[in-house]
């Protein structure tokens, strides 16, 4: 049977003999494997203590302490090496060169989004009809964004617009429009302007959202009439669209606007003979259209007996939808890469 100076020195022992063990070890998984061999529950210092129940009562704590400064010692020496693999390989990495002349990995490079594509090249065609563009605020006053245009508190119009309201007069403008009369005030006549912009009204579906993107056009001059109008939506389609589309106008009713009318132009898809798209009609709605009414310019300061003028506004996700076949328009905002890398 063991003695307690025997243990004691078994136990010393096992420190040398872990720094031997561990000693050529390079890597993390072999150091483990050693430590568990030593202090693990069938390694050697377990081993050794299952003696210590032999002992008489008297040595067992000189026996326990050396076992604790053995196993402590093991622990030390498992941190150290550890230590010592980490700074070589610190070391490798820092000596390791580099040859900057080798070329890059390619980074592959951005694009504009779709809408904002549509919107540049939709001000582009208008441009060259002599249209230059003009901005608001977003958040309007509602004189500007209604009663300017000839839609007082009362007006049924009011509820086509499903407004937000920030306060009594304070909106998220419903359309473009309120840029119109902030040019009519600052501006005389000739005026040919493009107002495109974000604009937010109460709705929300495949083919709606609660904001969206619109383009408004206005003119005003001596003698402008109803086939002018025409004349720059028609150039508009077929340059857009790159075929050579018709359109028509229909009647329609427009607070601001007198005459008013919807604006079709002739299926993408099936150039007028009639699809899914459509509704077998041959025609898609693209917008509204008419005159500006003469109580519009009142409001504005310009001599209705003088000067005429015409208003437009389109939808600019639909457009792109119309174009390209999307068919959901919040594949616009949410940001999917399988989306917009299409484009």
């Amino acid at each position: 049977m063991s003695t307690a100076k025997d243990l004691i020195a078994n136990l010393e022992r096992l420190g040398d003999e872990f720094v031997t063990v561990i000693q050529p070890l390079t890597d993390e998984q072999g150091i483990r494997a050693a430590q568990a061999g030593f202090l693990g529950k069938k390694g050697k210092l377990s081993e050794l203590m299952k003696e210590l129940g032999r002992l008489p009562a008297g040595d067992r704590p000189l026996v326990g302490a050396a076992a604790n400064k053995a196993k402590q010692a093991i622990e030390d020496r498992v941190t150290a090496r550890l230590g010592e693999l980490a700074d070589a390989a610190g070391k490798q990495d820092l000596a390791r060169t580099i040859d900057i002349t080798l070329p890059a990995r390619p980074v592959g490079g951005g694009h504009l989004h779709l809408l904002t594509q549509v919107r540049l090249e939709a001000v582009q065609i208008f441009a060259e009809l002599g249209f230059v563009v003009e901005t608001g605020p977003q958040i309007e006053t509602d004189w500007n964004t209604f009663e300017a245009l000839a839609i007082p508190k009362d007006h049924p119009a009011r509820d086509m617009q499903d407004t937000f309201y920030v306060s009594d007069e304070i909106v998220l403008r419903t359309h473009t429009s309120p840029v119109q009369v902030r040019t009519m005030l600052t501006q005389a006549p000739p005026i040919r302007i493009v107002a495109p912009g974000h604009v937010f009204r109460r709705d929300d579906d495949p083919t709606h959202s609660p904001m969206f993107t619109q383009l408004e056009g206005l003119a005003v001059d001596d003698g402008l009439s109803f086939a002018d109008l025409k004349g720059v939506l028609l150039h508009f389609v077929k340059r857009f669209f790159a075929r050579d589309l018709a359109i028509r106008l229909r009647p329609s009713y427009f607070p601001f606007v007198e005459p008013g009318a919807e604006v079709d132009m002739q299926c993408t898809f099936c150039m007028g003979s009639g699809c899914r798209v459509c509704k077998g009609t041959g025609w898609v709605e693209i917008g509204g259209s008419g005159m500006v009414d003469p109580e519009v310019f009142a409001h504005v300061n310009i001599d209705a007996e003088k000067y005429t003028g015409f208003a437009f506004g389109m939808g600019l996700e639909r457009m792109a939808m119309l174009r390209h076949g999307v068919n959901d328009i919040k594949f616009y905002y949410e940001g999917d890469l399988r989306f917009l890398e299409q484009f």
